[in-house]
């Protein structure tokens, strides 16, 4: 996707290693080290070629790769696309993309986000002993500590999640504009007021362990969201949180939270890149990462 806080550009695809890296390969790095052996891309189809030089082809050279294409037009008989619709329709579809060529359980995660090694370890090992119940779906999450996922270059989006004694999810709060204030942590409130979020709360940062039930749970509910889009269609997204926090709600799927202390970072500003790459530098220099990631 292209990134419009960003500024322009496909932020995915900005270097910010060493020798050229960008944020995906170093993702993909702890994956292959935490057990997973495939890797599926979800772009857009005019990105294949760039794409594919960028990281594609290499990656064919260390794992498994294959593309899922999300395209606007990608709907389901006797729907149309709204007029003056201009995107994709977000992470719901973007993983409905997927059904066909995943045929086991898989994690998600967003191209732009580093997350840190101990999520990708956490996540695989429970997704090897994950077991759908008869009327219930067994997934994951990674919950993030919300202080350890700002930006200092402004406000950035979490979902807060609530969970109950045995940190199963109980709910995710779609949370906006969420930004530091001093020692404090904000966000805006509906009347234009502020309010306080503790720091130490969990987030979602949108790295998901699903079995392949979610795909028939997308597929039937991508249908639902089609129906009923009401006003600016044009706009309105198939969000997967929103998807998750439904089926959790709905007695259809118990989510497991598993905490990670990572620090994540992510380019959501341009301002962010610079950060990025200094933190890597840290990372190898603290024999986190070596200099060169694939030969």
């Amino acid at each position: 996707g292209i990134g419009s806080r960003f500024g322009g550009g496909i932020k995915q695809l900005e270097p910010v290693g060493s020798n050229g890296e960008i944020i995906m390969d170093y993702s993909i790095y702890d994956a292959i080290e935490a057990g997973f052996n495939k890797v599926v891309f979800i772009i857009r189809k005019d990105l294949e070629k760039d794409f594919k030089e960028v990281i594609g082809n290499r990656m064919e050279k260390v794992i498994d790769v294959e593309y899922a294409f999300q395209e606007i037009d990608d709907l389901p008989e006797n729907f149309e696309v709204p007029q003056g619709r201009k995107k994709p329709w977000g992470t719901g579809q973007a993983i409905l993309c997927c059904k066909g060529i995943v045929n086991e359980p898989f994690m998600v995660i967003n191209a732009d986000d580093y997350y840190g090694k101990e999520a990708f370890v956490k996540i695989h090992d429970y997704l090897i002993q994950a077991k759908d119940k008869p009327g219930k779906h067994d997934y994951c999450m990674a919950g993030f500590i919300l202080g350890n996922t700002l930006s200092d270059n402004g406000a950035v989006t979490r979902g807060v999640c609530k969970t109950d004694s045995n940190r199963l999810l109980v709910d995710v709060e779609e949370t906006s504009g969420i930004e530091k204030a001093g020692d404090k942590v904000v966000a805006p409130t509906a009347d234009g007021k502020t309010k306080e979020i503790d720091k130490n709360s969990y987030v979602s940062m949108n790295m998901w362990g699903f079995t392949t039930s979610i795909l028939t749970e997308l597929e039937t509910g991508f249908v639902e969201f089609l129906s009923d889009l009401g006003d600016h269609p044009e706009k309105k997204e198939y969000l997967l949180p929103t998807i998750v926090d439904h089926l959790i709600k709905t007695g259809k799927a118990e989510v497991k939270l598993l905490e990670s202390k990572d620090k994540w970072f992510g380019v959501t500003y341009k301002e962010d890149k610079e950060v990025v790459v200094d933190s890597f530098k840290k990372l190898i220099a603290d024999g986190v990462y070596p200099a060169k990631l694939f030969d």
